[in-house]
This record gives C-alpha cells, sequence and structure tokens, in this order.
C-alpha cells in the first residue's frame, strides 16, 4: 500500500526553463516524507505519521543515501502534485523510503526516487533500533523498493 502525499511546486523549486530544478525535487521528496512520517502534521496526517519532531525529541534522523530517476520534466502546476510514498525496505536502524512523483491527475511519472533514512539516538548520536511501534505503524506500507533503470 501507497501514501498519496500532495505537494505543491513553488516558484522557487522552478529553474530557467519553467520545470522543476533537479536539485529542487529532493525538496520536494523531503516534504512528503516529512507529512508522511514525522508526527506534528497538519489535521488528518496519515496513521505512518510518528516519528517525533523539534526541540525535545528524543530520535533524530540522518539521510544515508538518496537516488532519484528523472523520468519527465515536471512542470508548475495550480494543483499539488502527487508524490507516492512507501517504505521499500526497513533494516535494524533504518528505512528505505521510495517515491514515485505524480502529476496532480495521476497520468504522469516525473520521476522514481529513493531515501535511505537512518535512525538515531539524539543523546548519543548513535544509531537506534526501530521501535515496535515504528515498525507495525510502516508494515502496511512495504513494498518492494524501486527498481532503477541504471543503478
Amino acid at each position: 500500500m501507497r501514501l498519496a502525499v500532495p505537494v505543491r511546486v513553488r516558484w522557487s523549486d522552478l529553474d530557467a526553463y519553467g520545470h522543476v530544478n533537479n536539485a529542487s525535487l529532493l525538496t520536494l521528496l523531503e516534504e512528503a516524507r516529512i507529512s508522511a512520517f514525522w508526527a506534528g502534521g497538519p489535521e488528518g496526517s496519515p496513521s505512518t505519521a510518528i516519528l517525533e519532531a523539534g526541540a525535545g525529541a528524543t530520535s533524530i534522523t540522518v539521510i544515508a543515501r538518496q537516488e532519484a530517476e528523472y523520468l519527465g520534466q515536471i512542470p508548475h502546476h495550480r494543483e499539488p502534485i502527487v508524490v507516492d510514498t512507501w517504505i521499500g525496505q526497513m533494516g535494524g536502524a533504518s528505512m528505505v523510503v521510495c517515491y514515485e512523483v505524480l502529476s496532480p491527475d495521476r497520468t504522469e511519472v516525473y520521476a522514481r526516487a529513493s531515501t535511505t533514512v537512518v535512525m538515531l539516538d539524539a543523546s548519543t548520536g548513535r544509531p537506534r533500533r526501530l521501535t515496535d511501534a515504528e515498525r507495525a505503524a510502516w508494515e502496511p506500507y512495504l513494498e518492494a523498493p524501486i527498481a532503477f533503470r541504471r543503478s
């Protein structure tokens, strides 16, 4: 199962060619990932949004790896684009978050990407294991990871 996360393309995401800059794609993926997995989002946040955020959080996350495959130009849309998000793998202290970036009407796939997120204990900065609550919340969204055309 996948989470469909709406993400707005901002004017500042566009480059001189009128499409989303390749580096801005990572910011759009970050916004989708935070909406999907971090607590404290807007009313109606998904049940997967359970990671603590902000001051006093006992865990922090770091990005260990990101890979993106660009399939088409992302133009500016008035409506949010859709970022389908799922877990491609859960490890001991990490997870691979996978994405498909779609047009607002879901007819075009603009990009596929994955991000390896590592959980750290905020007090020590050392990796910490995924909790049972995290695994339970995320397991329904566990699917095969992205198979990139060139890896």
